[in-house]
């Protein structure tokens, strides 16, 4: 075992494993492709586990790669690895994935064959998408989930799946084309110095480029990231999305993908591009537009009558947090913000298992058609209100843990946005709480809720972990902090030598810079000037 783990292949298998599941849940019959499903998860969870023990916590880069050439002409390789960065997100979507199948045995009772293997396939692009070292690799695997969730939403989901599912398809591919050309940019400069093309992740992060350059090619990246956070104010397609999907889907979009863009942000924006990512322009635009999220969505979930709309609209204050814990650019802010992200995926992930055990039973998510339900449903009131209080950042929850090293990172180097910030904390309480009394413990005064069955065992068992990661986070987060310290301190070194490197001489500036001198600028890298017309 321990030569699987500290070799090259265990997580070609995570993202192979899944793929082999779900075209085994399009064969066999319909009534038993839940259980495969559920199975290849579970699997599939049981084979990463081993990954946060074995992974070297010394070590900055990356390990367990694997490499093995694609498209050679175009220096196109399948090429996989993992460091503090990401290793915390691969055991999020491992540790999700089975809590999702599970959460939906009663609530899809059609074309299930389909609807689980979607699932799988879907986790099969999540998986790629952290693993990925080849920018070519990455894309694919980025532009592979969009098919798996249009599906789940225009297919599985509400009234208004169509619409929801189309905007989320157009917001996300939008933002992709843009940072697909930016990425064939940034292989064309790289063939341009060196005679020889490449996507590699290594090849491209070396590159040096102008000021300007860097500006324009980090806009084509964050914005398909900033869409996928979503920031405000590309956030929009994600409260649709979110009401409209079944729950699987709703997990999945909590736990999972709204990570990829933040992800994104640490594994290409700053480190591809640290001049741009460090300008003061930059950097207070991405934390004003992250604090915007914070206080706008606040203060619009205070007012949703639908709980899973107000769940939704926790989402963006949530990642807003986590935008200002990366554009903080410290220690402490990125560990936070990395934490942050796995605790929004558990916290908001049970959030929505649970709304969707009540939908299954009363068939509405409307808070006022509920009413002291915690009489009848004494387990599920006591898991709704650990959660709900993870999800507003009580101390002793995980929400505190990662919410608090944001605030302080952020402190450090921009105060005033960090004290601001903090008021989101208590506007997160302003709305949380209220749905969580109105729901629970209210009069008792409709009929159709005193019949209402309390969770069952498969639920139970589908809560109990979630509730148990959030107690530990909250009183012991070592261990998962220590897994990204060396990477995120090798990665904060790096932008802050390389945006030093970076003559200052111009800001920037958002003037078109011709493509020629872009590539010029990169191949002579480290010149003083560059002679017009000599891009051959």
């Amino acid at each position: 075992m321990m030569a699987l783990y500290d070799g090259q292949w265990i997580l070609t298998a995570l993202v192979l494993l899944p793929l082999i599941g779900g075209a085994a849940c399009l064969v066999v019959p319909e009534a038993r492709a839940k259980t495969v499903a559920l199975a290849t998860t579970l699997v599939l969870f049981a084979l990463s586990l081993p990954l946060f023990w074995t992974f070297d916590t010394a070590e900055s880069g990356f390990q367990n790669l694997a490499s093995i050439p694609w498209i050679e002409a175009w220096g196109i390789s399948y090429a996989v690895g993992v460091d503090g960065i990401s290793i915390l997100m691969i055991l999020l979507t491992t540790f999700t994935m089975p809590l999702a199948v599970a959460g939906s045995f009663s609530y899809i009772r059609r074309r299930e064959r389909a609807f689980y293997a979607m699932l799988l396939f879907l986790t099969t692009g999540m998986i790629g998408v952290f693993v990925a070292l080849d920018l070519f690799l990455f894309y694919v695997f980025w532009e592979i989930m969009l098919i798996p969730m249009y599906f789940l939403i225009g297919v599985w989901g509400g009234e208004r799946r169509i619409y929801s599912a189309v905007k989320f398809f157009l917001y996300t591919a939008v933002g992709s084309l843009l940072m697909l050309v930016a990425i064939v940019t940034l292989a064309w400069i790289f063939q341009d110095g060196s005679g020889a093309w490449s996507f590699a992740y290594e090849d491209l992060v070396s590159l040096e480029l102008a000021r300007r350059a860097q500006l324009w090619l980090f806009a084509g990246f964050a914005l398909a990231f900033a869409i996928k956070v979503p920031l405000f104010p590309f956030h929009t397609w994600l409260p649709d999305a979110h009401v409209e999907a079944p729950t699987a889907g709703s997990v999945i979009l909590a736990g999972v993908l709204l990570k990829m863009g933040v992800y994104g942000f640490l594994r290409f924006g700053l480190p591809f591009f640290p001049a741009a990512a460090t300008d003061p322009v930059v950097v207070n635009a991405m934390l004003v537009l992250g604090l915007i999220g914070i206080l706008y969505a606040a203060w619009v979930a205070a007012v949703q009558p639908d709980a899973k709309k107000l769940i939704a609209y926790t989402s963006v204050a949530h990642l807003g947090f986590v935008v200002l814990g990366v554009f903080g650019l410290t220690t402490q802010g990125i560990e936070g913000g990395i934490l942050q992200m796995v605790n929004h995926g558990i916290s908001t992930g049970a959030l929505f298992l649970l709304i969707g055990m009540l939908y299954e039973r009363r068939h509405t998510r409307e808070i006022a058609d509920f009413g002291g339900i915690a009489k009848v449903m004494p387990v599920f009131a006591f898991a709704l209100v650990v959660v709900a209080l993870s999800s507003v950042g009580l101390p002793g929850t995980n929400g505190f843990v990662g919410e608090f090293l944001i605030l302080v990172g952020t402190f450090r180097t921009h105060p005033w946005i960090a004290a601001i910030a903090t008021t989101g904390v208590i506007f997160a309480a302003c709305y949380m709480l209220p749905m969580v009394q109105r729901v629970l413990f209210n009069r008792l005064d409709r009929e159709e809720n005193r019949a209402l069955t309390d969770v069952n065992r498969r639920e139970r068992l589908i809560l109990a972990p979630l509730l148990a990661l959030i107690l530990l986070i909250g009183v012991w987060p070592g261990p998962f902090l220590n897994r990204t310290r060396a990477s995120v301190e090798a990665l904060i070194e790096h932008v802050e030598t390389r945006s030093a490197s970076v003559p200052a001489a111009e800001p920037l500036s958002l003037e078109p810079v011709p493509v020629e001198a872009v590539s010029l600028e990169a191949a002579s890298a480290g010149a003083a000037s560059v002679e017009a017309g000599g891009g051959e």
